[in-house]
């Protein structure tokens, strides 16, 4: 009798586990999904998620002196699972440098986030980033937004088959010669002065461990310029919250300003603080103008004054 309530439970869970792998499977649209990425994906029905997922070969890369499989950390790859409003998407896509502000634009631009913008390893070459991607909503939509980013990478090599080791622009003048008072107007503030550079620093209130902590210890946004007036690069970090990280980061991509990291530099703050450093390069004031733009987009109109760091 045991026995045969044993088999009947093990028949009844596999019949239970088929019917919620059918269902999962009819909910999420899996082969609307293949069909979207252009990818075949891999249920896993336990934990509801369907993962697509593929090597990027197509580039030699080599770390610390050893050609790197694939298989040992060059995959990208895209999981979804079911929501009450459709699906949620996370992944994580293999980039190189020349191709990174484009996949964070198509991503941004059709409606997923960009979580995270990092490197995994040293001494490879050429070098390799990470960009963490989420999103909410549609299956359809975050399928085609998922294809988009893999397709704005894709159209970067297929022009320039091994991936650039610079932006392509000019050497900047020996002698750094930014004029400080038109970019003062533009903060509305004094930056500070150094061999012909301009720096200006905000801080962020903010609490860790129940400690108050501030622009000297670190929660600030920054940006230093240099060069001439006319030809200028601006170096910096945004200190923002995780409500402002994507529009700010969009505000900059728009005017050309390239974002190159994203990541988190402490642990328990109060608010939770995201972190993205970027580079640009063009006329100082236009450079000051795309990065007080994201300023107020990020609402960082008021800003604290600066200090000299």
């Amino acid at each position: 009798m045991e026995v045969l309530m044993t088999k009947n439970v093990v028949f009844f869970t596999t019949i239970c586990l088929g019917i919620v792998s059918i269902s999962f499977a009819a909910e999420l649209d899996t082969a609307r999904i293949d069909q979207l990425t252009g990818l075949k994906g891999k249920m896993n029905e336990k934990e509801r998620a369907y993962k697509v997922t593929f090597p990027r070969d197509d580039v030699k890369v080599v770390v610390d002196s050893w050609t790197m499989p694939p298989f040992m950390g060059l995959g990208t790859w895209a999981a979804f699972t079911p929501t009450k409003d459709g699906a949620m998407v996370m992944g994580d896509t293999v980039l190189f440098e020349d191709e990174v502000n484009a996949a964070m634009s198509a991503a941004l631009d059709n409606g997923l986030n960009v979580t995270a913008l990092h490197s995994h390893f040293f001494f490879d070459h050429p070098k390799v980033y990470f960009m963490h991607i989420e999103g909410e909503g549609e299956v359809d939509k975050l399928a085609g937004a998922v294809r988009k980013v893999y397709d704005a990478a894709k159209q970067i090599r297929a022009a320039n088959p091994q991936p650039k080791d610079s932006f392509g622009a000019a050497r900047l003048p020996e002698k750094n010669s930014i004029t400080a008072a038109p970019l003062n107007d533009i903060f509305g503030a004094q930056g500070e002065l150094k061999d012909g550079m301009v720096k200006f620093t905000f801080g962020r209130p903010a609490t860790m461990h129940g400690v108050k902590i501030d622009n000297t210890m670190g929660v600030n946004t920054w940006a230093a310029f240099a060069g001439s007036d006319d030809d200028a690069v601006v170096d910096g970090d945004f200190a923002v919250t995780e409500d402002e990280l994507q529009p700010t980061a969009r505000s900059l991509l728009k005017e050309r300003i390239n974002i190159v990291a994203i990541h988190q530099h402490m642990t328990h703050e109060q608010p939770r603080m995201m972190f993205f450093h970027y580079w640009g390069r063009g006329r100082a004031k236009d450079l000051a103008q795309a990065i007080k733009g994201a300023f107020l987009v990020a609402g960082l109109q008021e800003v604290a004054s600066p200090i000299h760091n």
